[in-house]
């Protein structure tokens, strides 16, 4: 399929009819094999294509295209199974009131550490130069994109929620200074650790699983029927992040990297551990307030979000305890 959608993204949106009918033809036959979502290269590959059409720099293509109605059509044949396949695997059980406190309080247990293996442990004790590098690439798919995914939600709410939502995404875009914008960050630590921060420069060499975490948040937030699920992954993302950052800046710190490399997980050291208040209680549990009948939607985005997170998380380390490359194209990429 994204082999088909590529050439057709290469030709005039005004006249490129069977070039779409081949992408609409391909993609229905990949769905009636029932791949996995979560691990189907070609599907989570085009999607991210597709996604790209919204974001921007991803694929040379004619504007166009991006409300091109087929192409639409299609994305949403492969976000209708994806969205399946989590709904399938991330049950909603018993949830908490629709009251702030209570919303907050139920996804600060959601997000609790496990006490299992812990890949930023890994990454603080362990990982060499090169896994250290191989981590950023697979990190580098969302964080080059930092806070997008979830702004698309900024016009579907109101009130309480869409105040706490910008504020944290105000925090994301560097607060009216640019040099400070997370993913501008994150791209001075990429080129510090000799790598191209230029947004998809790797996407051939990382796996199905690390796009997957990519697509599905931006999945919730470009369909406003999943407004509820973007929230709740914004809040459980935001809840896991603060003590995760503080080992890995630890890491690279161990490695003999200076603030040039560290400053970004440094940042979110800090950052996170106030936007996790703000994005549990007043986003998550405000829209709750709101809107009770998205509550489950909230839930099921917090507990997607450490689902797929989780499964990236733990091909990255069973390919690092295992003492082989987590990426595709290992060769490829490191410096």
């Amino acid at each position: 399929m994204s082999e088909a959608l590529l050439e057709a993204l290469q030709t005039d949106p005004s006249t490129a009819s069977d070039q779409v009918a081949v992408v609409a033809d391909r993609t229905a036959r990949a769905l009636e094999a029932h791949p996995d979502l979560l691990t189907d290269e070609d599907l989570q590959l085009s999607l991210f294509i597709l996604y790209g059409l919204h974001y921007g720099d991803t694929v040379d293509a004619d504007d166009e295209w991006e409300w091109n109605p087929e192409l639409l059509r299609t994305r949403r044949t492969i976000e209708r199974e994806f969205e399946r396949q989590l709904r399938e695997r991330v049950p909603v059980g018993d949830l908490p009131e629709p009251d702030a406190d209570a919303v907050a309080a139920y996804l600060f247990d959601l997000t609790a550490e496990d006490g299992g293996p812990s890949l930023s442990r890994f990454l603080a004790k362990k990982a060499t130069e090169e896994q250290a590098q191989e981590f950023v690439i697979h990190r580098s798919i969302y964080t080059r994109k930092e806070a997008d995914p979830h702004s698309w939600a900024i016009p579907r709410l109101t009130g309480r929620a869409k105040a706490a939502l910008v504020e944290v995404q105000s925090d994301e875009y560097g607060a009216g200074r640019p040099e400070r914008i997370h993913g501008e960050i994150f791209g001075r630590t990429m080129r510090n650790l000799g790598l191209d921060d230029s947004y998809g420069a790797y996407i051939d060499s990382v796996p199905a699983i690390t796009l997957a975490s990519f697509t599905m948040m931006s999945m919730f937030g470009l369909n406003r029927s999943l407004r509820g699920a973007i929230t709740g992954h914004l809040a459980a993302f935001e809840m896991t992040s603060s003590i995760p950052n503080r080992f890995y800046g630890n890491g690279f710190r161990r490695l003999g990297h200076d603030e040039d490399v560290t400053w970004y997980y440094d940042e979110h050291v800090e950052a996170d551990a106030v936007h996790e208040q703000i994005a549990g209680r007043d986003l998550a549990g405000g829209l709750a307030e709101q809107h009770p009948e998205l509550l489950p939607d909230i839930v099921f985005g917090a507990a997607a979000c450490l689902y797929v997170d989780g499964l990236a998380g733990q091909h990255l380390l069973e390919s690092f305890e295992a003492g082989h490359s987590s990426l595709r194209r290992p060769q490829a990429v490191l410096a």
